[in-house]
């Protein structure tokens, strides 16, 4: 029943929980969960990338493509490494493209479950 920009937010929150949970399992030493949560990270912005629409989206769409890709990589970094320190860099992607994101919401009015994009 959410708009899909509430499901993109979702998605964003998604991620954004996961990079906390793999930066808390990095700190407590437990390198399996770490594992579990970098991977669905990816996965997340792996979708967010999917949903990209870079002929209708132009150079915005082009330039969040390359920040996905690009964060994407940094987690695969960031699970060979167990560097914590990667997890912090995406994240802050992660948080500026979720606060961006909100604010465009509140700007045309699809942040409730309009059904409108």
């Amino acid at each position: 029943t959410a708009s899909p920009h509430r499901l993109i937010l979702m998605l964003y929150d998604g991620a954004l929980a996961n990079l906390q949970h793999a930066a808390n399992a990095l700190e407590s030493g437990n390198q399996a969960a770490a594992r579990t949560h970098i991977l669905k990270a990816q996965d997340i912005l792996s979708e967010l990338l999917a949903c990209l629409n870079v002929e209708q989206g132009g150079e915005i769409a082009q330039n969040l493509k390359q920040l996905y890709l690009y964060a994407i990589n940094r987690l695969v970094q960031a699970n060979l490494r167990k560097d914590r320190a990667l997890l912090d860099e995406v994240a802050g992607y992660v948080r500026q493209l979720r606060s961006a994101w909100a604010e465009i919401g509140k700007e045309v009015g699809l942040g409730t479950r309009q059904g409108v994009d």
